[in-house]
C-alpha cells in the first residue's frame, strides 16, 4: 500500500481546490466561448445553423459522456494521471482542429477527442475533491465551481480577442497551448488517507472453471460496477435526479450558444455581444462563494434538492426576457439575473448528486450520470439550431429552451416531494411496529455486552 501523504481536510486540501477550481476554469467553461465562433465558423464552412450546431453539440456531450471511461481510469490509474492525460487530449484535439478543412474534421478533433480530454480532466478534479473534503465539501464544490465563472468571465473577452487578430484557426493553436496548464494542476493532486475501508474480494464466489464464461462474468460485473447499474435500479432518488437533468440539459446550454448570434442579428456589435456572457461569469465569481456557505449550512442539507429545482425555475423564467427585446440594456439585466439561477444550479449539481449516492459509488454514479446528460446535451443545439432555420427567430430558441427548464423543474421537486413523504411514511410504520413489541431484558443485557470499541485505521485512496 503507498504511503499516504495527505489527510482529508487537510492544509494541502486547499491546493487541490485550486487545482480543481483552474480546471473546471479550463475545461466546463470553454464551450461557452463557442457562440464566438459561431458566425465565422458558419460563414468559413458555409454550413447552415443545424449543422454549425453540431460542434458544441458533440464537445458539450464528449465532456459529459465520458463518465464511464473515466471512471475505469480513476480506479486503475488514479485521478492524477487522469487529469494529466485528458489535458493532453484536449491540447492535441485543439491543435489538429486549427487544421480542419471541413466541418466533419473539426466535429472529430475539437469535438470528440478535445471533448473527451476535458470529461477526464473535469470528472476527475470533481471526484478527488469529495475525497480530500469531507466536513467542508460543499463549501469545497462551490469554491471550486468559481473556475466555471472566471472561464466564463474571461473565454468570450480572450476568444473574441484572438479571433480578431489571429483567425480562428490560429484561436484554436493558442488555445491548445492553454489546455496544457491542466497536467499541471493533475501533477498538485497526491494520495489521501480516508477513514473507509477499501472493498474486499473475499467473499467473492471461485472463478468457474470454463475461462470463456469466467471472461465475460468479469466484463459484465465490470460494466455493471462502472455505470453504476445497482444504483439505477435501486435508488428512486437518483433515477429522478437523473431524469430531470436530462430534461434541464436540453435547455440550459442553449443561451450559451445563441446569446451573442442573436445579439448580433439585431445589430449589437462583436465586442458588447461577447461582453454579455463575461457579465454572467462575473457575477457568479461573487456569488458562488456566498451561495457556498448557506447552502454548506447543515440546515439546508434536506432542502438542497428543492433549492437546486427553483433555480432551473428561476432560470427557464428568465430565458423569457429574451424574447421581449434584444437591446444591450435588456440583455444586461437578462444577463444579471440569468446569473443568480446559473450560480445556484453550478453548485448544486454535484453536491446533490453526493447527497443522493453514497461518496464510495460516487465515481460510477457520476459516469452514468454524465452519459445520460451527454445523450440530451448532445441533441439539444442542433433541435435548436434546426428550429432556428425553420422559423428564422430566435424567440422560438428561448422558448424551447424555456419550456425544457420549466418542465425539469416542476418534475424534479414534485417527485422529490412524493419520495420524501413515502420515506416519511415507511418510517412511521416501522416505528409503530417496533413500538408493538415487548423487549426482553436477558436479550438486551446480552447485545449490550457485545459492544465493543474499534481504533479508526486510515486507508490511502488511489488519488
Amino acid at each position: 500500500m503507498p504511503q499516504a501523504l495527505e489527510r482529508a481536510d487537510g492544509r494541502w486540501a486547499w491546493m487541490v481546490l485550486l487545482a480543481s477550481l483552474v480546471t473546471q476554469a479550463l475545461t466546463v467553461a470553454f464551450p461557452v466561448c463557442i457562440g464566438v465562433f459561431f458566425t465565422e465558423l458558419q460563414h468559413d464552412f458555409q454550413a447552415s445553423n443545424s449543422e454549425t450546431s453540431w460542434f458544441p453539440s458533440i464537445m458539450g456531450a464528449m465532456l459529459h459522456a465520458g463518465g464511464p471511461l473515466c471512471s475505469i481510469l480513476v480506479g486503475r490509474f488514479g485521478c492524477r494521471a487522469t487529469m494529466m492525460f485528458g489535458g493532453v487530449m484536449s491540447s492535441l484535439g485543439m491543435v489538429a482542429s486549427s487544421f480542419s478543412r471541413t466541418l466533419v474534421q473539426l466535429f472529430l478533433t475539437a469535438g470528440f477527442i478535445t471533448g473527451l480530454g476535458m470529461s477526464f480532466s473535469f470528472q476527475s478534479s470533481i471526484t478527488v475533491l469529495g475525497l480530500y473534503f469531507v466536513r467542508r465539501r460543499p463549501l469545497a464544490n462551490a469554491l471550486a465551481s468559481i473556475g466555471i465563472s472566471i472561464g466564463v468571465t474571461l473565454w468570450p473577452l480572450v476568444a473574441r480577442c484572438l479571433l480578431e487578430k489571429l483567425g480562428w484557426r490560429g484561436t484554436f493553436l493558442v488555445f491548445g497551448g492553454v489546455f496544457l496548464h491542466v497536467c499541471i494542476c493533475g501533477a498538485i493532486v497526491r494520495p489521501v488517507a480516508t477513514s473507509k475501508a477499501p472493498e474486499t474480494r473475499d467473499d467473492l464466489p471461485p472463478l468457474p472453471k470454463a475461462p470463456s464464461h469466467g471472461c465475460l462474468a468479469t466484463c459484465g460485473s465490470t460494466i455493471q460496477h462502472h455505470l453504476a447499474c445497482d444504483i439505477l435500479w435501486h435508488n428512486t432518488g437518483y433515477c429522478v435526479y437523473t431524469m430531470g437533468v436530462m430534461v434541464m440539459i436540453l435547455g440550459f446550454s442553449l443561451p450559451f450558444i445563441f446569446l451573442v448570434p442573436y445579439a448580433m442579428r439585431y445589430g449589437m456589435e462583436e465586442y458588447r455581444a461577447a461582453l454579455l456572457l463575461s457579465i454572467v461569469g462575473c457575477i457568479n465569481i461573487f456569488l458562488r462563494p456566498i451561495a457556498g456557505l448557506l447552502v454548506g449550512r447543515p440546515s439546508f442539507a434536506d432542502y438542497r434538492k428543492y433549492l437546486f429545482s427553483l433555480a432551473i425555475l428561476l432560470n427557464g423564467l428568465t430565458n423569457l426576457v429574451c424574447t421581449v427585446s434584444a437591446e444591450f440594456q435588456v440583455l444586461v439585466g437578462y444577463c444579471m439575473v440569468y446569473s443568480v439561477s446559473m450560480c445556484c444550479v453550478g453548485i448544486l449539481i454535484f453536491q446533490v448528486l453526493m447527497d443522493i449516492v453514497p461518496m464510495d459509488r460516487f465515481p460510477s454514479a457520476l459516469g452514468l450520470f454524465t452519459v445520460l446528460c451527454g445523450i440530451t446535451s448532445l441533441i439539444s443545439p442542433p433541435l435548436a439550431g434546426f428550429v432556428l432555420d425553420t422559423t428564422d427567430n430566435f424567440s422560438y430558441v428561448f422558448y424551447m429552451s424555456s419550456f425544457f427548464l420549466i418542465t425539469s423543474s416542476l418534475f424534479m421537486g414534485g417527485s422529490f416531494y412524493a419520495l420524501q413523504k413515502r420515506e416519511r411514511k415507511s418510517k412511521q410504520d416501522k416505528a409503530g411496529d417496533t413500538s408493538e413489541t415487548v423487549p426482553v431484558p436477558g436479550l438486551l443485557l446480552e447485545d449490550r455486552s457485545k459492544k465493543q470499541l474499534y481504533t479508526e485505521i486510515m486507508y490511502v485512496t488511489s488519488v
